[in-house]
């Protein structure tokens, strides 16, 4: 999908100026024609590259997904309070607090002065707001609809952020347990154990196995701590790369999927995800091929986006959406059917909304069971390398009794 920015006139009076996405030019001034307008130039938008050392990404703070809903759910009521966009984005400016996003409000509001449409403004932040941002602000200026629009999209980032943050609560009790649990072994390991080992040095006595053992890797990681931090970098590094690797992360994200429980939430996960994108999208006007790519861009497993890429070229073909989903082994056959039903009953985006409402309370209990299962799993880990530590240090104490009597 590609940005077309065009001039053209939508009356003898009146000329309008925007940008649309399209697949080819010769689609996009289709799409123009059929809207009534007759083009007076149209041209492709150039990416802007942003430049890593001096853009705005390295000057001012990170911009969350909580910071675009708050700016959305605001411009939406700015707008319906009868302000204009250039007023409302004025004063978002002034009260945003995030560095990063207020340069970005402001720069929104001079592109708006100067005549250029807001979803044309948007595109040019692509680092910001996403091709599902844009196409739906596109799509609200197109119906006269925009306010509504931005409400339906600070709701759905709701929705998003809502998820985000269940997962994140979920995970942060075993994160703080395991790094206090690693903190805890490396203090033994680094710090009681060699004097410990000193006193048993001593005694002159030979050692249990479990002792040396545990000995030898304290005297490793006190004299070559470098060599096995330079290897974790190594591997973290090679991994990462890897991930980059359309053959790696597809094997990956293969494997992640077939996992007995996390498999379930990240499957559960990405069609909550994908319902209910597809079904704001549809319910605000934008045509389906053109919403069928915005959904594969917001994907994060591979697969699951490969099938929709698939669907989306049935869907080109002629073929039915529910359809071009059966014979998918990553989309559930519920999910095709209530998509079928949708669509012969012409109401895909209810049957897809009602999709999303059940996957989303699946992902829910899909993280509790998940959670559930790895508070217990590790904790056992953790139990049993402190016990293996506290075991092999007391060892040489037991045969010293023995042998005192």
């Amino acid at each position: 999908m590609a940005n077309f920015v065009y001039e053209a006139k939508k009356s003898p009076t009146e000329i309008v100026k925007g940008a649309l996405l399209s697949e080819s030019k010769s689609a996009a001034i289709q799409k123009l024609s059929e809207m009534g307008y007759y083009i007076l130039s149209i041209g492709e938008e150039k990416a802007r590259e942003d430049s890593a050392p001096t853009g705005l990404a390295m000057i001012f703070g990170r911009v969350r997904t909580k910071d675009i809903t708050n700016f959305t759910r605001q411009l939406s009521d700015l707008l319906e309070s009868g302000l204009t966009i250039v007023k409302a984005l004025h004063i978002l400016s002034v009260q945003t607090e995030n560095k990063r996003l207020k340069a970005v409000i402001s720069d929104l509001k001079e592109s708006c002065v100067s005549g250029s449409a807001l979803s044309t403004a948007l595109a040019a932040h692509k680092e910001i707001f996403s091709y599902l941002y844009v196409s739906m602000v596109r799509s609200g200026e197109t119906g006269g609809a925009l306010e509504n629009v931005l409400r339906q999209l600070s709701e759905f980032y709701e929705k998003r952020l809502d998820l985000q943050t269940k997962v994140r609560t979920a995970l942060a009790y075993p994160i703080v347990m395991a790094s206090v649990g690693v903190v805890t072994i490396l203090v033994l390991v680094t710090f009681v154990i060699p004097k410990m080992a000193g006193m048993f040095s001593d005694l002159g006595q030979a050692l249990p196995i479990p002792t040396r053992i545990l000995m030898w890797v304290s005297s490793a990681l006190i004299n070559y701590w470098w060599f096995f931090l330079a290897v974790i970098i190594a591997v973290a590094t090679t991994l990462a790369k890897a991930y980059k690797s359309p053959v790696t992360r597809s094997a990956i994200d293969r494997l992640i999927l077939r996992l007995p429980v996390a498999g379930d939430m990240a499957r559960k996960v990405e069609i909550a995800r994908f319902s209910r994108t597809l079904a704001t999208l549809l319910r605000n006007g934008v045509p389906i091929l053109e919403a069928l790519s915005v959904v594969s861009e917001t994907m994060g497993n591979t697969l699951i986006r490969g099938e929709i890429d698939k669907a989306c070229a049935a869907v080109r073909e002629g073929s039915a959406l529910g359809r071009s989903f059966s014979e998918s082994s990553v989309i559930p056959l519920s999910v095709t059917n209530m998509i079928s039903i949708g669509e012969e009953s012409g109401q895909l985006e209810k049957a897809l909304f009602k999709v999303a409402e059940t996957y989303e309370r699946e992902s829910d209990d899909a993280i509790k069971v998940m959670m559930s299962l790895l508070e217990p799993v590790l904790i056992l880990t953790l139990g049993v390398i402190v016990g293996f530590i506290v075991i092999s240090m007391l060892l040489p104490i037991f045969e010293i009794n023995f042998l005192v009597k």
